[in-house]
């Protein structure tokens, strides 16, 4: 634990509110907790990352010296671009219900795409499984929101966001540490082929069963 705790310290957090007197300004202050709260929550999904893909050694994590959280009046929800997330509080304004917890899986979503791996320019981690794993983060830290789809649900396997991020969940119910071990394999590059090396089987296959499993 020590050691975890002593590399998250090595991470520079910092939140700027440029959202001024807007209605999700008002409501990133005084519901969620303005720039305090926000500081903590990357603080803490930046811990829970690290401890989810057990990465203790820092050879294993992506070099991230810093994590910046912009809260801006922008346009839909929120993205990542070189470890600063940008963060719509219009968003913030149209939320019914617990405008906090949904802030804070946001967050944890958006942090992940700082500390995951995306393989390489010449084999490139496809897309909705880049964006399955941040919300399996979000899954696994318990912030989904009442709106995904259920276990069982969807297309297909790479589809993304919370239909992979289901798909995911089963996988690592059937090897626990899966999806660690799946992001320590994309360091340098993808191939379907990770889901036989890691679980005996391919993953058109998995998502059969898995379909199957949930009656679907």
């Amino acid at each position: 634990m020590l050691v975890v705790v002593s590399l998250v310290n090595a991470v520079d957090f910092s939140v700027v509110d440029n959202t001024g007197d807007s209605a999700g300004g008002r409501r990133f202050r005084g519901e969620i907790g303005g720039v305090t709260y926000a500081t903590q929550s990357l603080r803490a999904a930046t811990d829970f990352v690290y401890r989810l893909f057990q990465q203790n050694n820092p050879s294993d994590r992506r070099t991230v010296t810093k994590i910046t959280l912009f809260m801006e009046n922008g346009d839909g929800v929120a993205y990542n671009s070189a470890n600063e997330i940008h963060f719509n509080a219009g968003y913030l304004a149209g939320v019914s219900g617990d405008v906090k917890r949904e802030f804070t899986g946001v967050v944890y979503h958006e942090v992940v795409h700082s500390l995951q791996w995306f393989g390489t320019s010449a084999s490139r981690v496809p897309g909705g499984l880049i964006e399955g794993i941040a919300d399996y983060v979000r899954l696994k830290a318990g912030y989904n929101p009442a709106h995904w789809v259920g276990p069982g649900r969807g297309d297909r396997w790479d589809q993304g966001y919370d239909v992979t991020a289901r798909f995911l969940d089963y996988c690592n119910g059937l090897r626990n540490g899966f999806v660690a071990e799946l992001n320590k394999k994309m360091r340098n590059g993808y191939n379907d082929n990770f889901f036989v090396e890691l679980l005996g089987k391919n993953v058109n296959q998995l998502w059969r069963e898995y379909k199957a499993k949930y009656g679907q």
